[in-house]
């Protein structure tokens, strides 16, 4: 028979903490009632070992390299779905029906207009704004154009939000980003998809006519899939310690996005593709590997590792596939970033020092290369990564909203400062 108590000894005192388990990964310790029993907290910076929710969204197995969401591998929707099915499956738990698909995929482009008076918005910041500054400003603003999707108590309120937040992200998105080089906005196309309506909101000019590659649509598709969830990260965990105070959802996704700004977190792909035109030529790697492998070296390679995935991330796989199309498709197969990536992957799969440490490339190894190529500017990747992850945090944060056990969010410290000490008046000090 299989104990489903953790049994914990504590000086004399002896507690028994259930055991919960989930459909797949490690069993977990519920300590809920620890300092009740014992007087204690428990102790976990980053709560790398401390589960803060029960979902059913995303799991990750970092040691098998494995990404499911819902239960479906991130390589079989991201080849054969579209972004806008990932989107429905994350909200709803299942993949659409044709009726259902047809049905939301309406409902998301027919909301993708944003209120006139946010273009105004636009206008208090500064012309050199980074894009992610603004997306923080713009986004928390929705809440003072949409009141009517703003009570959570409400269930079609919250759906009207989620749908106007997805539906919303990539015009916000477009917007910074014209707004960031100068040129004027340009206003959603409901007769395009997800994609490729995004695409032609960047890069279309009012002075000639843009025809939008599909290629380079069916690549951003997939990059919005691939980074449409990954479980409790920091800017996901940002956004249900948020939601669970009661804040509105626009409110809720603007720290999301806060979050997500931090180089450590969103703006890898950022510092990976400064990385690679640092090194310059692939005859230079050798000198870069040994700077890596040095211990009295800062210089570190970026785009390898990651925090989760102790295995090659799923998503980097798909990542590199499509990396390669973009740059065909573009004339750029000689890229000599693409050939630094290649011959780095390729030392990165071979060399003990790499495979003693687990550190595989990961998807921002190769997503700041495509991105580049597709005429992005570095400081819009940031803002890509929020765009795609904003249907998991409206999905993570409607989920906690629904959860019976849900709590406003509270964690405990382990203080080392001053002991109770009595004022001593400044004329004394």
């Amino acid at each position: 028979m299989t104990d489903t108590n953790a049994h914990l000894g504590l000086g004399e005192k002896k507690v028994d903490l259930p055991v919960r388990k989930g459909t797949i990964g490690p069993d977990v310790i519920d300590i809920g009632a620890l300092y009740k029993n014992t007087g204690a907290f428990t102790y976990d910076p980053g709560f790398t070992s401390t589960a803060s929710c029960e979902s059913k969204i995303t799991f990750i197995d970092g040691d098998e390299g494995v990404l499911l969401h819902r239960g479906y591998p991130i390589e079989q929707l991201a080849e054969h779905g579209d972004f806008l099915e990932t989107c429905y499956l994350l909200l709803y738990g299942e993949l659409p029906t044709a009726a259902q698909k047809k049905d939301f995929d309406y409902r998301v482009t027919h909301h993708t207009m944003v209120h006139e008076q946010m273009s105004r918005f636009f206008t208090g910041f500064r012309r050199d704004a980074h894009p992610m500054a603004v997306m923080v400003g713009t986004v928390g603003a929705l809440s003072a154009f949409y009141h009517d999707s703003t009570d959570i108590t409400d269930p079609h309120q919250r759906m009207v939000a989620s749908l106007r937040m997805i539906a919303k992200m990539p015009t916000i998105a477009a917007m910074a980003y014209k707004y960031h080089i100068g040129q004027p906005f340009v206003y959603p196309q409901n007769d395009l998809d997800y994609a490729s309506n995004f695409l032609r909101m960047c890069f279309a000019v009012p002075c000639e006519e843009y025809k939008v590659n599909p290629v380079l649509a069916r690549a951003m598709d997939r990059i919005f899939i691939l980074h449409a969830d990954h479980e409790q990260n920091a800017s996901t965990s940002t956004v249900r310690l948020a939601g669970s105070s009661g804040a509105n959802p626009f409110a809720c996704i603007a720290a999301g996005i806060a979050c997500l700004w931090g180089p450590a977190h969103g703006g890898a792909n950022e510092a990976a593709l400064n990385m690679l035109m640092e090194i310059g030529t692939p005859d230079r790697i050798p000198e870069f590997i040994a700077r890596a492998k040095d211990k009295n070296d800062p210089f570190r390679l970026m785009g390898f590792g990651h925090r989760v995935y102790k295995n090659y991330d799923p998503r980097a796989k798909i990542m590199q596939k499509t990396t390669h199309e973009v740059l065909a498709e573009l004339g750029h197969t000689d890229d000599p970033l693409l050939q630094v990536a290649m011959e780095l992957e390729k030392i990165a799969l071979t060399d003990p020092y790499f495979i003693e440490k687990k550190l595989y490339p990961n998807i921002d190894f190769y997503s700041g290369i495509t991105l580049k190529a597709m005429g992005f500017p570095t400081t819009m990747f940031t803002v890509l990564f929020a765009l795609a992850r904003t249907v998991g945090w409206i999905a993570q944060w409607a989920e906690m909203i629904e959860d019976p056990q849900q709590r406003i969010g509270r964690p405990r410290q382990l203080y080392t400062g001053a002991p109770k000490r009595d004022y001593v008046p400044l004329s004394k000090r």
